[in-house]
């Protein structure tokens, strides 16, 4: 259940953290940051539990497994919450600026993190191999977003000087999106290791 809380909250800070960049939103920004603690406490309290059942019950097989891959869920999905946090941080510096033209991009970079975010944690709970592998290949995209946003933000910030600080923000913020993308590929090979016993690399 806290694990099933957790992964509701991850899905909606990300949601807010990219509404609030995409709004220019310093105040719907500075909530996402704030929550970051309470998210943290309730991940700790995930991975203790695994301890504790590792260590009282000695699991052996596929309950093994599950907990194995239940604990690195939750940090994955702990590294996903900072990252939200990491979002809104520039989200926040952005709002009062006039937004430069690779804002649009990482607009939808973020529209597609969060549904990539939303659609792993169903899969998480169901523990649908095959979802997970095609979520998994989404991540192309996302790369693909990444690379050409880094491109045009550099591009302005050749063009002028002045834009050097607001780009540095968009280029940060593109950063921790694309990086939530290969969380939501972890935790998909964590989906196909519970399933199937094997370590695989989604996205080589």
């Amino acid at each position: 259940k806290s694990l099933v809380g957790s992964e509701m909250c991850i899905r909606d800070r990300h949601t807010a953290a990219v509404q609030a960049l995409e709004d220019h939103d310093e105040q719907a920004a500075l909530e996402v940051i704030r929550s970051d603690d309470s998210l943290n406490d309730e991940l700790e309290s995930v991975s203790n539990m695994v301890a504790q059942t590792i260590v009282k019950e000695q699991p052996v097989a596929r309950d093994l497994r599950f907990l194995m891959a239940l604990d690195h869920v939750a940090y994955e999905l702990e590294r996903m919450g900072d990252h939200a946090s990491s979002v809104a941080k520039q989200a926040r510096k952005l709002a009062p600026r006039a937004p430069l033209p690779p804002q649009n991009r990482l607009a939808e970079l973020g529209r597609l993190v969060v549904q990539q975010v939303r659609d792993i944690l169903t899969v998480v709970v169901e523990v649908d191999e095959q979802r997970a592998r095609e979520i998994a290949a989404k991540d192309d995209r996302v790369d693909e977003l990444y690379h050409a946003i880094f491109a045009d933000t550099l591009e302005v910030m050749r063009e002028d000087p002045d834009n050097v600080d607001a780009g540095a923000r968009i280029l940060f913020a593109a950063h921790y999106l694309e990086r939530t993308g290969d969380r939501v590929t972890n935790i998909a090979e964590d989906i196909v290791f519970l399933a199937t016993g094997e370590v695989e690399d989604l996205n080589p």
